[in-house]
């Protein structure tokens, strides 16, 4: 990089990468799958990038590399703070809180001084590796604070956040002993993207009642203080999106379709198969799918063999309390379901808790007539975009939450409320039987909005709209990235 630094700098809580440290101390890589590594790589290649992050590995110092023309930079965390600042802050309390409280949300002290802390590391290696009046692109709700941090030790730089996961009303913000630091915190970005409108219109209230800043619709100022102009800082919507061509044309090869026929024929040849896909997260609605789907075979209006359900529940956040309840539920459920309604060698519920490739993710999309995407709240659901990437035969129907981001853009779908469990079960038999007429009708339109509106469309668009805040002012006293560098190490 020499002394100039990166023109653009990314800040996630993790590497695109996932690290293994070998008995010998060897340390090797994996390039790991994620939307934001998707949309990120053409991006960062092109623009001198450097991606900041965690190695997903505690207690491991490593030294800034290049891998696939990226500069990644790791940033260490002890295991103490893993359990403080990321399965603590971020996911016992920011997460619940962020997500309607459907679990309720735990404060600790100790957990929000570490979160403070992890984050003011993470700006200051941000801060070491920018060039003079480059961009830094923060994302999501574990480095909430870090606009501001960077922006007191780099003032020469544009800014931009991303959030996610949804932003919550203020009743339920308000609750946040922290509010308004994590407030300050955002508010040192120029640019804050959210998923829906309804998140930036809820971070704007949030702004308006919690500070005594002057917003106007999407824009609020921050006066002027010390040496330091004032600023307008746009809190907007940028739906994230996946890497739908690829997806296509994964579906379309003959090995994937060969695949869907075997999926099926592995089922026992049903007439109809559901299909739900998710991260074991109690925001997913997984029960309430689950419940309903047991209730129309009890009620008759679905039946065992013809119908199967298939649920793949991804491993998620396995130390935290809350997720471990929720798995013993699910599988009491399916085990109820399938001791009461299945066959001999039929069960009436596929349950598999573990993760697949893409590939095999495909196979199962073209094999599944219906799609349940019954989350309580989600900040956009990508899953609901890869079926209907993956559906180039135009069949299928996706009965999608209106909790969800993707509800305001897939608005061909079945829309339901997966709380309203009458309402489910109706929207599960219609997707059922649905005129195939309908359906290729339903998915052509859905196809187009997915198909346009690719990840590579998502980051261009925040990225331009950052390009457009006026340059800093104070540009020309930045103190080079190499001086900064020696000063926090």
């Amino acid at each position: 990089m020499g002394s100039a630094g990166y023109d653009l700098v990314v800040v996630a809580n993790r590497l695109p990468v996932d690290v293994t440290i070998g008995p010998e101390g060897d340390v090797s890589w994996d390039r790991s799958p994620g939307g934001l590594v998707t949309a990120m790589e053409p991006v960062m290649v092109e623009a001198n990038g450097a991606w900041v992050g965690w190695s997903g590995a505690p207690d491991v110092e490593l030294e800034p590399f290049d891998t696939d023309g990226m500069r990644l930079v790791p940033v260490p965390l002890s295991e103490a703070e893993v359990a403080d600042y990321y399965e603590g802050f971020s996911n016992d309390s920011l997460w619940p809180l962020y997500h309607d409280v459907i679990e309720p949300p735990t404060f600790h002290r100790q957990w929000w001084e570490v979160y403070r802390k992890v984050n003011q590391r993470f700006a200051e290696a941000a801060a070491a590796q920018v060039a003079p009046g480059g961009t830094v692109w923060v994302h999501d709700y574990q480095l909430q604070l870090v606009p501001r941090m960077l922006r007191e030790l780099r003032p020469d730089v544009r800014i931009g956040f991303f959030n996610h996961i949804p932003f919550p009303p203020l009743e339920l913000f308000a609750q946040l002993p922290w509010r308004t630091a994590v407030v300050e915190g955002l508010l040192g970005a120029d640019l804050i993207g959210f998923q829906r409108a309804g998140d930036a219109q809820n971070f704007v209230r949030v702004v308006r009642r919690l500070t005594d800043l002057t917003t106007r619709g999407q824009m609020i100022t921050v006066p002027a203080e010390g040496d330091r102009p004032e600023r307008h800082v746009r809190a907007m919507p940028f739906p994230i999106s996946i890497d739908s061509k690829k997806f296509d044309e994964l579906a379309r090869t003959p090995e994937v379709q060969a695949r869907a026929k075997e999926i099926r024929a592995e089922l026992g040849d049903p007439d109809i198969v559901l299909l739900g896909v998710d991260r074991l997260d109690y925001t997913k609605g997984i029960r309430h799918r689950i419940k309903a789907f047991g209730e129309l075979l009890e009620d008759g209006r679905l039946s065992v063999p013809e119908t199967v359900l298939v649920q793949v529940a991804s491993p998620s956040r396995e130390n935290v309390g809350a997720y471990q309840q929720l798995r013993e539920h699910v599988e009491l459920l399916v085990g109820r379901i399938n001791g009461d309604l299945g066959e001999l060698g039929r069960p009436a519920v596929h349950y598999l808790h573990h993760s697949y490739p893409m590939e095999e993710m495909a196979a199962l999309y073209l094999a599944a007539d219906v799609m349940l995407v019954t989350a309580l709240r989600d900040g956009m659901n990508l899953v609901a975009k890869e079926y209907v990437a993956a559906r180039s035969d135009d069949r299928g129907a996706l009965v999608l939450s209106e909790f969800t981001g993707a509800a305001d853009e897939l608005t061909s779908s079945i829309l339901v409320n997966p709380h309203d469990i009458a309402g489910l079960k109706n929207a599960m038999v219609y997707a059922a039987n649905i005129d195939p007429r309908e359906a290729r009708k339903r998915m052509r339109r859905l196809r187009r909005k997915v198909l346009e509106n690719d990840v590579a469309a998502w980051s261009h668009s925040f990225l331009s709209a950052l390009a457009a805040v006026p340059a800093p002012q104070a540009a020309e006293e930045a103190p080079p990235a190499q001086q900064i560098q020696e000063t926090h190490v």
